[in-house]
């Protein structure tokens, strides 16, 4: 099958990354000096299958890139060279790399006894191709069978080893094996922090691990836009629609091969049932899959009208497949770690990657026995969206793995070094010059401004952008989306990760979904608006959307005086009023996303009109635009300004002139603001007798104004079960912004795997 491919180059080094290469290019002299012979450093890298030169190539393009530091030699073995499985060896040629050597080392037979048979012939084979190339670090990949056999022939040729995706969980015998290449291995490439942590937990020294994230996703995560619908069209027919689709790909687990024969039954029966055009891949080589494959065509697979069975699909149309599928099902490692960057539901049946991390797109079948459950869980996931994962990388790991390869001192010892425990308490060290602060986008969308920040897990605004928020839908969104692809590119310059985005915003928000119901006066054009799809698709990241009210709510539950407290209330005050409750540690957001819209608490039976249409609300009397109104009738009539104040012609009356006036005396002015801060006590009363928080925390540029007007309020009005609950003002300079950064912060701490 003949296919167009485009460069690796253009698709993953655009623009900064050329930049990247270029800069290293003049530091050439330097890391020659250090590894003390001026010469380049010979890497040898050996792919056995199809899933893992997914993995190696873009490290092998990046080596390619920079061929004064590098000399690269590929070996190819393993089923790579079988027919059966597709001669996958000829996409290493499509893309232009010279195969050095091909070594014939599968003993077929497709049971476990030809696994280690073929395990022997490869260590019988592979030292004299070792010798012959006397690679200085060869680069192994993941878990298989045959990089046992690479690891263990490089480890006792003293060839310093570079394993690719250490420290991670899966099932099966893979766990064992990729664990034993770790401790072959001299250097190690992990995709997560909890496989960081792991390879540490394993004694392998800290200095030796990088954090880099996984090749592939420095593919995927420029891949989403390309031209796909001719691709769906050649593997599944010229009648199928993007989402309405399945992509299936099951491998036998080794250590059960009879369970997951039947499980892979059982879900072909399913997929029939469903009634779905579906893409159908053959099995790996693991012991069992030939009686996969007589699975298949006991039940017509191969001739059914709704099925397309195939060996190998090249792996840049592959990634156009998994994206725009209606789900993906089966138990490949690809659908829990890969198919996340795009958010296409998947179905993972059985045990084989029971360990690994996984996004929230992944609905677990772990014991598959029957074709109900199955069928049970494509209705409930095909055809759903969920939010990019980027779990497994951020698409910067080929850079931080070639700055990796540099960083290597050939003139070190050989002999590896384990750091047995006690472990340090800190023990997530990366590269001194690759360390990274995990960090959040935050959003947040006011009346006037838009503001942007990238903000660290301590609450601490690393930077900060403002532009003024523009008046319609169209311009605001695409403001949004420049200011968070700009800030997103400047995170890397700062060395801050991102782990998602996090939006505060006016009005009534759905968090669920991401879409803001409907939004206040104050920013127009901003009703059943979805946030999360638009930021998602660009930035590749998990987005977060709540009411700034709430958000004020969550940072003070984890920056601020609610950190710890079971039970307390914020309450916003700004241009409008807001606020959130918090209840036995949990924000409360009501059946219709409504609750605590405490602005619009009703003081007064008749009060003056408030922007939601009724009168007598909090927000009526104590907002920044009730406080302007009132300072505008006295500036009219010229009952504002007292001796040491002055408007300027050209600026706008507003709230401060009119605190201004009341410190200076004005007595009007102080009578107004003290209105305010009382209609702010009864509603604080109101809560206290509701919901009977432990602390009241009033936020925003009005709370000190208020505090003592609030407490008298509360001493006179309320319950006296409830006068010693503390009133205090937020000590937190952003809180709308931190707030939005909680969420993204909090659900990447919380979440367990």
């Amino acid at each position: 099958m003949e296919t167009s491919v485009c460069s690796y180059q253009e698709l993953c080094f655009p623009g900064p990354h050329k930049l990247y290469f270029k800069n290293f290019s003049k530091r050439k002299n330097q890391v020659m000096e250090k590894n003390g012979n001026n010469r380049k450093l010979r890497v040898c890298v050996a792919t056995c299958n199809r899933a893992d030169y997914s993995k190696l190539a873009p490290i092998m393009f990046g080596i390619k890139t920079e061929p004064e530091f590098f000399d690269l030699d590929v070996v190819v073995l393993g089923s790579h060279l079988i027919d059966d499985y597709g001669n996958t060896y000829r996409m290493i040629e499509q893309d232009d790399f010279d195969i050095n050597t091909r070594l014939h080392t599968i003993v077929r037979g497709e049971d476990e006894a030809a696994m280690v048979e073929s395990v022997g012939l490869a260590l019988v084979k592979l030292p004299d191709v070792l010798n012959r190339l006397k690679p200085d670090i060869m680069i192994v990949h993941g878990d298989r069978f045959d990089a046992l056999a690479l690891a263990t022939s490089a480890a006792l040729m003293n060839i310093r080893i570079l394993h690719i995706e250490g420290g991670e969980v899966s099932g099966t015998i893979d766990d064992s094996i990729r664990h034993a290449i770790t401790k072959l291995a001299h250097y190690h490439v992990c995709c997560t922090r909890s496989a960081e942590q792991h390879l540490i937990s394993m004694c392998e020294d800290h200095d030796r691990i990088l954090l880099a994230g996984c090749p592939s996703y420095d593919k995927l995560l420029c891949a989403k836009n390309k031209d796909y619908m001719s691709i769906i069209r050649m593997w599944l027919g010229d009648d199928v629609k993007p989402k309405d689709y399945i992509v299936a790909l099951q491998h036998p687990v080794t250590t059960d091969i009879k369970h997951s024969i039947k499980m892979f039954e059982l879900t072909l029966d399913a997929l029939i049932s469903f009634n779905k055009r579906t893409l159908v891949l053959f099995p790996n080589i693991d012991a069992g899959s030939k009686e996969m494959v007589r699975v298949m065509r006991k039940k017509g697979i191969e001739h059914h009208p709704n099925f397309r069975a195939v060996k190998h699909v090249p792996f840049e149309q592959f990634i156009q497949l998994v994206a725009h599928a209606g789900c993906v099902i089966g138990n490949s490692s690809c659908g829990v770690r890969e198919v996340g960057a795009f958010g296409t539901p998947v179905i993972n049946l059985g045990t084989r990657q029971i360990g690994r991390e996984t996004g929230e797109n992944v609905l677990h079948v772990r014991d598959a026995d029957t074709q109900d459950k199955i069928l049970q869980a494509l209705h409930l996931q095909f055809g759903k969206q969920y939010p990019c994962s980027k779990i497994y990388g951020d698409g910067n790991a080929v850079p931080r793995i070639l700055k990796f390869l540099k960083s290597i001192d050939l003139q070190e010892p050989l002999q590896k070094k384990f750091c047995f425990p006690p472990v340090k308490d800190n023990i997530s060290q990366d590269i001194d010059h690759i360390l990274e602060t995990l960090s959040a986008l935050a959003v947040d969308l006011g009346g006037t401004n838009l503001r942007v920040a990238i903000v660290s897990m301590k609450g601490e605004i690393v930077k900060k952008y403002t532009q003024f928020n523009p008046k319609t839908y169209e311009e605001r969104i695409n403001l949004i989306l420049q200011m968070c692809v700009e800030a997103a590119a400047e995170a890397v310059k700062l060395n801050c990760r991102i782990l998602g985005i996090g939006i505060s915003t006016g009005g009534r928000v759905n968090p669920r979904e991401g879409v803001v119901l409907h939004s206040t006066k104050l920013i127009q054009e901003w009703n059943s608006v979805d946030l999360r799809t638009p930021l998602s698709d660009t930035l590749h990241l998990p987005v977060w959307v709540d009411n700034d009210g709430n958000c004020a709510a969550m940072a003070e539950r984890k920056f601020g005086q609610g950190k710890g407290l079971e039970n307390f209330v914020t309450f916003i005050t700004g241009t409008g009023i807001g606020g959130g409750i918090i209840h036995q540690h949990e924000l409360i957001h009501g059946s219709s996303f409504c609750a605590a819209e405490l602005g619009h608490l009703v003081v007064s039976l008749d009060g003056p009109d408030c922007s939601c249409g009724s009168h007598g609300c909090i927000e009526a009397y104590a907002s920044g635009m009730a406080l302007q109104k009132e300072a505008k009738k006295l500036h009219d009539e010229d009952l504002l300004l007292v001796e040491g104040m002055s408007v300027p012609k050209d600026e706008a009356v507003g709230a401060l002139h009119l605190i201004q006036a009341a410190k200076l005396g004005n007595v009007k002015a102080q009578s107004i603001l003290r209105t305010a801060g009382t209609a702010l006590g009864l509603g604080v009363v109101n809560i206290l007798h509701t919901v009977n928080p432990s602390l009241v925390i009033l936020s925003g540029i009005l709370a000190s104004h208020y505090i003592h007007t609030v407490k008298d309020v509360i001493r006179q009005q309320a319950l006296s079960s409830v006068q010693d609950v503390d009133v205090v003002v937020s000590d937190l300079v952003d809180p709308a912004l931190l707030g939005a950064a909680s969420m993204v912060l909090d659900y990447t701490t919380r979440r367990i795997y």
